[in-house]
């Protein structure tokens, strides 16, 4: 085998393709499509970018290699802008008038190389030849900027198409030019690469990729033209000088575009704790639930020393956690005022969630009081479980909100706690609780459920639950406890008995 690495040949000359200078930088947005934002499962509040060389760029028709031991190399179909007059501090308003023109790009990157690059994409889409241009530049006088056209095709077959329009875009370009010119100066010549739209997928050695930019409603139909590369393997292995391609079902997903695309079995459905789920858990008695999570062999999951501040009260939802470290005067001047930890979790908290609260059992302060109770009510929480005391005490019991605590105590949070996170795993009276564990609580206490175990422990419990009445009416009736509770098996064989005939009856 050859260990001369192979040369592309559109290695970007001076000029690289229609760019009339060597641009002085790429910059590149990592999401601002809403197709592609949504195939990703998330939407970012502003736009975030990375730089690519310049020894990046190549003009059309060339070819562009996938490195040897890797297997994920993916296009990306690209609007790209070119600067034409120096940009910074510009509003969104001028923004525009700084792009000297549009053209077609594409942003290739090999997804075995991102678990290093933390974001930077240097490894991933930094190689020579992967980011081509061209091959016409459309004079962005003649163009609306929400009236471009992108489309891209592989070996001939339409993989991607959409528009610059308000409904495609979540960032529109004049405010991507205005918000890089906060940060940097935008120089002539410099190349803005757009975003991609859902589509992008996974090429490997002989397929070709064409993206072409257009206008369809300026006058003459402008057009980039076909941007077309080739893609060939490389045959240079990676050195164990540095990081080298690794890849995982993860990877493989967001490379093809989806798991199905990439092979991969279905990831199961998220955990959901439905209405009817919710009923059961209502009913199932906490000592109930812990006898049968111990059965299971988690010992572990009781919330030490927390009762119901009102008579009667019932906690059912998935955990929203809250923590508290040990106050230090310095720490409570940085993180205690202000819209702290604490308040963000009562702001956040949705409806059905319960607000876990590590307060590391200490007693000699409040963990909250009246207007974060209402705050909690008024979002639709279940209710607040903390190891901590409450203030307030009456105040939050007039809510109606559920709360379970160690007791009243008059003090402020600051008196003992610094809130000091959230959304985290918590340590509540002695037990580990996560973000998203179901959490139950009735006169005996709370109890913390593994969601994976929810419906099956719900159901063992209310079956025992059945069965312990129906050893109760037994032992109403005169019958001794030896034997019948626990059931043997001449009493147990009674009960199915007794529990076919009642079930054959309710039909």
């Amino acid at each position: 085998m050859s260990t001369e690495p192979h040369v592309p040949t559109n290695r970007p000359p001076s000029a690289p393709g229609p760019l009339v200078v060597r641009p002085g930088k790429v910059v590149a947005v990592h999401v601002a499509y809403a197709s592609r934002a949504d195939q990703r499962g998330r939407r970012p509040a502003a736009p975030s970018y990375f730089l690519k060389p310049t020894s990046s760029l190549a003009a059309t028709g060339g070819e562009v290699e996938r490195p040897a031991g890797t297997e994920l190399l993916a296009f990306e179909g690209e609007v790209a802008l070119v600067i034409g007059e120096p940009a910074r501090h510009v509003p969104v308003e001028k923004a525009w008038d700084h792009v000297s023109a549009v053209t077609a790009a594409n942003d290739l990157g090999v997804y075995d190389l991102r678990w290093a690059d933390k974001g930077s994409n240097v490894r991933s889409k930094g190689r020579d030849g992967y980011t081509p241009v061209g091959p016409a530049l459309l004079d962005a006088r003649a163009v609306d900027p929400a009236g471009l056209r992108l489309r891209t095709w592989v070996n001939g077959e339409l993989v991607q198409e959409d528009t610059t329009d308000a409904d495609a875009l979540l960032f529109p370009f004049a405010q991507i030019v205005a918000d890089l010119s906060q940060h940097l100066t935008l120089e002539k010549g410099d190349v803005i690469l757009t975003g991609t739209p859902a589509g992008s997928s996974v090429v490997g050695p002989g397929d070709v990729v064409e993206v072409e930019v257009d206008a369809p409603a300026a006058p003459g139909a402008p057009t980039s033209g076909r941007l077309v590369t080739t893609v060939v393997q490389g045959d240079v292995p990676f050195g164990d000088i540095g990081a080298g391609p690794k890849i995982d079902d993860t990877q493989r997903a967001e490379a093809w575009g989806s798991r199905e695309a990439a092979g991969l079995p279905a990831e199961p459905e998220p955990f959901a704790l439905t209405d009817e789920l919710a009923d059961k858990l209502r009913r199932a008695p906490v000592a109930g639930l812990s006898a049968q999570l111990r059965r299971r062999g988690l010992n572990n999951v009781i919330i030490e020393g927390v009762r119901p501040n009102t008579p009667a009260a019932t906690i059912v939802g998935r955990a929203r956690t809250l923590r508290f470290v040990p106050n230090r005067e310095d720490l409570f001047a940085s993180h205690g005022g202000g819209y702290n930890a604490q308040k963000r979790a009562f702001d956040a908290v949705g409806a059905g969630e319960v607000i876990v609260i590590e307060a590391r059992g200490e007693t000699g302060s409040a963990t909250l009081g009246d207007v974060l109770a209402l705050r909690a009510k008024v979002r639709g929480a279940a209710g607040v479980v903390t190891d901590g005391g409450v203030r307030d005490f009456d105040a939050v019991a007039a809510t109606g909100l559920a709360v379970f605590s160690k007791g009243a105590h008059p003090a402020v949070l600051g008196r003992r706690h610094v809130p000091w996170d959230t959304d985290v795993a918590v340590a509540c009276g002695g037990a580990t609780v996560l973000p998203g564990d179901v959490v139950v609580g009735d006169a005996d206490g709370v109890v913390v459920i593994p969601p994976h175990l929810a419906e099956e422990v719900a159901d063992a419990t209310l079956a025992q639950e059945e069965q312990d009445a129906w050893v109760a009416q037994q032992v109403a009736a005169g019958h001794p406890v030896d034997g019948l509770f626990p059931p043997n098996a001449e009493w147990q064989a009674r009960y199915e008995s007794w529990k076919s005939q009642t079930e054959r009856e309710s039909r």
